[in-house]
């Protein structure tokens, strides 16, 4: 079975590096779900095995693909994670963008709509996954960050229209970037808690670690 006729498990929210504005064509959402099935199958290969000892063949095995597909999606077998990651950047664009601009951002944190936290628990917990992963897979961190680098003028350009500056406003960039750094990091120590550890939950340690960031920006 190719890759694009893989079923997704949830609707596809801009994966994989969509257009930002407006739903994309079928096609490109099909795209879109194949490839965060084979990321998911990838992060649960790599927690199994490592990632030195799974290969591509593997990754494309568990999602019915050939090898020669899965290189169609992705250049590196580590690079099959990336859509996990562009979710969360597309997710947090979008609620930036639809929240109010009369209203103050730091009221969005206090939403009972979980503007920050994925409402996908599978997607959650591979994302969780992912993330300890990250912790000994030099190779997989290396993604992530890449992902995160990536991730910022989709965010800067959310903030720039709420502040109704240009789109490559160096302010902005610097806002995203202290944003999506602080999300980075409350993600990380909540994934790295050790087994047993007590602790606020994750959606918490989000929100408070967006709420340092957005209570300094002026809107």
């Amino acid at each position: 079975m190719e890759a694009a006729q893989l079923q997704p498990r949830r609707k596809p929210q801009g994966l994989g590096g969509e257009s930002r504005m407006g739903r994309p064509p079928l096609s490109e959402r099909r795209k879109a779900a194949a490839r965060l099935e084979i990321a998911k199958a990838a992060v649960e290969l790599f927690t199994a095995q490592g990632v030195e000892g799974t290969s591509a063949g593997e990754i494309a095995e568990a999602v019915g693909i050939s090898t020669r597909t899965l290189w169609r999606y992705f250049p590196s077998k580590e690079d099959c994670v990336a859509p996990l990651l562009a979710s969360g950047a597309e997710r947090l664009s979008r609620r930036l963008g639809d929240w109010p601009v009369g209203r103050p951002l730091i009221e969005a944190l206090d939403d009972d709509d979980l503007w920050l936290a994925d409402s996908d628990p599978d997607t959650l917990r591979v994302v969780l996954d992912l993330m300890r992963l990250t912790r000994t897979e030099p190779g997989l961190q290396s993604v992530w960050m890449r992902k995160t680098f990536d991730a910022l003028p989709v965010v800067a350009d959310a903030l720039a229209a709420r502040a109704n500056k240009p789109v490559a406003d160096m302010e902005a960039r610097v806002q995203a970037g202290m944003l999506l750094s602080a999300l980075h990091l409350a993600l990380r120590e909540y994934a790295w808690r050790e087994p047993g550890e007590d602790g606020p939950e994750l959606d918490e340690m989000l929100r408070q670690a967006a709420r340092i960031v957005i209570r300094g920006l002026p809107f």
